[in-house]
């Protein structure tokens, strides 16, 4: 059906959704389970070598993964950890970052790697994102300090943030890049892989991302000296894995992989182009069929940095107002479209900067001290400090574009989409 054409009875007025069924949840790697993760798992704990140190190292499961990522990559090093969180710590450490220094990170992005500032005892300095919902160029050159020590791009909802930009000021101002790809992974920007253009990448295997083992994470870097920090901080019996004078070893936490995740891993890894290519394609034909409909109703889409690098997990659209965003999702909901706001007002979420209250409030864990005690200047915040962000999620709604939609499904979802735009706005 022509999208123009949709003026069926909205489902939220008692007519017919346009999807028969919601779709399952959008959990793209394990969307794409199947026998063959089920033998690498069997394999592993038929093995019942389950950590990686109890076979020769060149023949892990982990050591595997991390040939075959930094392969994918087109990097010199990988590292294979326990969570998206543990990459971003070890990567931190990589980069040196500690008390006194400040990271650049945007307002939009899981409360994680907020999280992961503050372990590494650095203060994070939120800022604001553009009409792409990643960091803006201008908001990081706006509060550059004297103790700004990197930034944290977060390539956030799939699609990569303004790396020319971000790698010209980290450049020109001397500071290191660490590349948040949790949610990109798969992802490109100017043809190279997100997470390989900065200093340092960090990636997240956890549930909901593009490909996933449960939890798990990876590390990539060309830099010898932070593969090795990391790889120490990742292990307090690291020597197995890097050589360094003795005097130059440093204590380290445990997250390791193991060797049942890595399998998996592997397993997701080579899927990674399918799975990114199927949403690609799908988002391709819900916007272009909705393109004229959308301008006609002053609806904009999210900014791509670089459309052929996106992942293509979602698909944003920026209603007029608040108002009109609450309606249409839910509407949207009621035609079991797979959507949602990305935020509203009053909305408690740990992707929003607005939610992050101990963050916020500079709460620290031991009376004696912590990231705001050790910071060389006072970093404030507040509820409302970034306006700019508040406006855009406020105003956004999302739909989901799973990789394993029929095609009816995805005509299903453009009809549902057009039938609430055209009656709504």
């Amino acid at each position: 059906m022509n999208a123009e054409q949709s003026d069926a009875r909205l489902a939220i007025d008692n007519g017919t959704p346009a999807l028969s069924e919601p779709l399952p949840p959008m959990l793209p790697g394990l969307l794409m389970f199947d026998e063959e993760e089920e033998r690498a798992a069997l394999r592993v704990l038929r093995s019942r070598n389950l950590y990686r140190f109890m076979e020769e190292e060149g023949s892990t499961e982990c050591s595997q993964l991390e040939g075959e990522f930094r392969h994918a990559m087109g990097t010199s090093f990988a590292l294979a950890v326990t969570s998206g969180t543990a990459a971003l710590l070890c990567a931190l450490q990589g980069l040196g970052v500690g008390p006194g220094d400040e990271v650049i990170v945007p307002g939009f992005g899981w409360i994680a790697s907020i999280s992961a500032i503050l372990g590494v005892g650095a203060v994070p300095v939120i800022v604001e994102v553009d009409d792409s919902l990643t960091i803006d160029p201008d908001a990081i050159r706006a509060n550059l300090s004297p103790y700004t020590k990197a930034i944290m791009p977060i390539h956030m909802r799939g699609v990569p943030a303004d790396m020319n930009a971000v790698l010209a000021i980290a450049e020109e101002k001397g500071l290191k890049v660490l590349e948040d790809t949790a949610q990109a992974n798969g992802g490109s920007f100017g043809g190279r892989p997100l997470g390989a253009l900065g200093d340092v990448g960090s990636f997240s295997l956890q549930a909901s991302k593009i490909i996933t083992t449960g939890e798990g994470g990876m590390v990539i870097t060309d830099d010898e000296e932070i593969i090795t920090r990391a790889t120490m901080f990742h292990d307090p019996f690291s020597s197995r894995l890097v050589e360094v004078p003795e005097e130059r070893v440093m204590w380290g936490m445990n997250f390791r992989m193991n060797e049942v995740t890595a399998a998996i891993a592997r397993v997701q890894l080579a899927k990674r182009g399918r799975i990114v290519e199927a949403m690609r394609m799908r988002k391709s034909l819900i916007r272009d069929s909705l393109d004229g409909l959308a301008q006609a109703k002053g609806v904009t889409f999210r900014r791509l940095n670089d459309a052929a690098g996106d992942t293509g997990v979602c698909l944003v659209m920026f209603m007029p107002d608040i108002d009109a965003a609450d309606r249409v999702s839910r509407a949207l909901d009621a035609e079991n479209v797979s959507a949602n706001r990305l935020y509203a007002p009053g909305m408690v979420d740990q992707h929003v900067y607005a939610s992050w209250n101990s963050v916020l409030n500079r709460r620290q864990w031991s009376d004696g001290g912590g990231p705001w005690t050790w910071s060389r200047r006072e970093v404030e915040y507040a509820p409302d400090m970034c306006p700019q962000t508040l406006d855009l999620l406020n105003r956004s709604v999302q739909i989901h574009i799973h990789p394993t939609m029929s095609n009816a499904a995805t005509e299903e979802t453009i009809e549902g989409i057009a039938k609430v735009m055209t009656q709504l706005l």
